[in-house]
Order: C-alpha cells, then structure tokens, then sequence
C-alpha cells in the first residue's frame, strides 16, 4: 500500500450491504474532509500469503477470487468518484484478520468507517470484528454506519458528555462534524449513583436531585467550555438526564444524523461510565455512531 502525505478516510468492505452503504458513507465524508478515501477488502483465507503450506488447487481458486474483488473495488471506485470527481479513491487487498488488519492501518487513517455489526459474512466476516476493533486503541475515530443513513446530512449529532479524556475527543469530532454539516449539537450526560434497577422507584428516594443536577450542569458546563467560542455556528442542547447512560443516549439518538461517544471513560460523577455503553449503542443505535478512545 502506498504512502500518502494526507490521512485517508478508511472503509472497510465485506460484500454486504451494510457495508456498501459504509462505503458511500465514508465517501461524502472523504469529500467533505477532502480527504482521500481507501477501500479496503481483508482476504481471510485459510493460508495466508507467508504460508509454507502448499494446497492442491489452492492458486487456481484464489486468482480468480482476487480478481473478483479487485473488480468489485474497482466498481466501488467509480461509484464514489460520480459522488465527487474530484475524490481520491484507492483500493487495497490484504490477508489477514480484518480486526488486525484495520486496527493497524487505523493508526494513520483520519477515520475508519465500518458496515452495521454482523454475526458473520462471507469471504470477510468484517461486520463480526466491528466489536472487537471497538476494544482496541485505533489511532483514528471508528464510525459504525448503522440504519439506512449512506451520507452525512443536517440531522443533530449526538454527543455523549462525561468529563473524561475519551468524552473530551468525542465533543471534539461531534463539534467539527456539526459544524462542517450544519448541524445542531446535544450534547447529553447521563448520570447514577444508584443501582441500576430501583429507577421506577426513585421518587420514593429522599435524594439531594438539586445538589447532584448542579455538579451535572457544572460538568458539561466544564466539558463543553472553549468549544462555543471554536464552533460558534454550532446550535447546542444540553440533556442533562438521570437514568441510565445507554438509555438517553439512545432515544437522543432517534431522527440523528450521528451519535458520538467517548469508549471507556470514567467521569467526575462515578456512574456515568459512557464507555461501558458503547457497545450498547454501536448495536442498537438507529443511526451511525462514531466510537472515539483516548490513548
């Protein structure tokens, strides 16, 4: 794969559907950043191109199967290129576990985009690794293109709020996402101290909901200084809500265009824990979802 100077925006492809829809995702964002976008397809053969082992009629399947998907990248290619003929497209056709493969390549990419979460598909079982990449720390932001959105539009974008150094990067990309859509921005912060299931009964509580929504207000308040000032065409809403954090990021997330967090952060209110929803929303959001990590 050859060097660029300029990041790319990175698309993972599988053959599936979700996964079409990622790349043409992946493309107007490519467009918009004025980027270059690369398409790549994992090859997982049972033995990979170092191996030793010689298979009987193993070259006589796998030419033609690679020629196969250079094809189809090569069609991907053009399609992305009637969006913006103006956009680098390139492809690239490695062996390999795609989780390994991606998370490599993440570390130079200026997004990596991936198709909706999948059990398994054929000749690339990508969908099934969106999981396990989402555990690792990719040096670029993953966005998991979920729902039927294929391009970013002006519908809000969603952020998840908790004071952490993920949840810092998350506002960050949700700012410059919203503003260069025009977008309007809520930001949540979903917050607990208490056990997860009482919640139907928490009006029975004798809590301080006046203390504890302060210190909440303070700590978006904290989270979100300086960005007004930077996105000052950004139109921002504040949710600031006591339940569980997957919850009110989720209905938030109804009639988004994105929906941003921050994996594995841990906030000045101990339960906010929006990295231990992630997953959450990466498999049951009704929109893309955009994972960021601190390293």
């Amino acid at each position: 794969m050859a060097a660029t100077a300029r990041k790319a925006v990175i698309v993972g492809f599988d053959l599936s559907e979700p996964s079409r829809r990622a790349v043409r995702w992946a493309a107007r964002e490519a467009s918009d950043r004025r980027r270059p976008l690369l398409l790549v397809h994992v090859l997982t053969w049972p033995f990979d191109a170092h191996t030793t082992i010689e298979v009987p009629g193993e070259d006589g399947v796998l030419e033609p199967l690679q020629q196969i998907l250079r094809r189809e990248l090569d069609l991907l290619g053009e399609s992305c290129r009637e969006l913006d003929p103006e956009l680098e497209v390139r492809s690239y056709l490695p062996f390999g576990d795609p989780a390994e493969v991606l998370s490599e390549m993440a570390d130079d990419a200026e997004v990596l985009v991936l198709g909706g979460p999948r059990i398994e598909v054929e000749m690339g079982v990508l969908g099934s690794t969106s999981a396990e990449l989402l555990t690792r720390r990719t040096g670029a932001p993953v966005v998991v293109v979920r729902g039927s959105v294929e391009e970013p539009g002006t519908a809000p974008v969603v952020v998840g709020v908790d004071g952490s150094s993920a949840s810092k990067l998350a506002i960050g990309f949700a700012y410059d996402f919203a503003s260069r859509h025009g977008c309007d921005l809520v930001a949540v912060h979903a917050w607990s101290d208490l056990p997860l299931d009482p919640f139907a009964r928490v009006k029975q509580w004798e809590l301080p909901w006046s203390e504890v929504r302060g210190e909440a207000e303070e700590a978006v308040a904290e989270s979100l200084a300086g960005w007004g000032e930077q996105y000052p065409d950004v139109e921002v809403r504040r949710a600031i809500i006591p339940e569980k954090p997957a919850q009110a990021l989720l209905r938030e997330a109804r009639g988004a265009g994105l929906l941003v967090v921050g994996s594995h952060g841990r906030g000045r209110i101990r339960r906010s824990l929006l990295g231990s929803v992630s997953h959450a929303v990466v498999n049951r959001a009704p929109c893309p979802v955009a994972v960021l990590r601190a390293r």
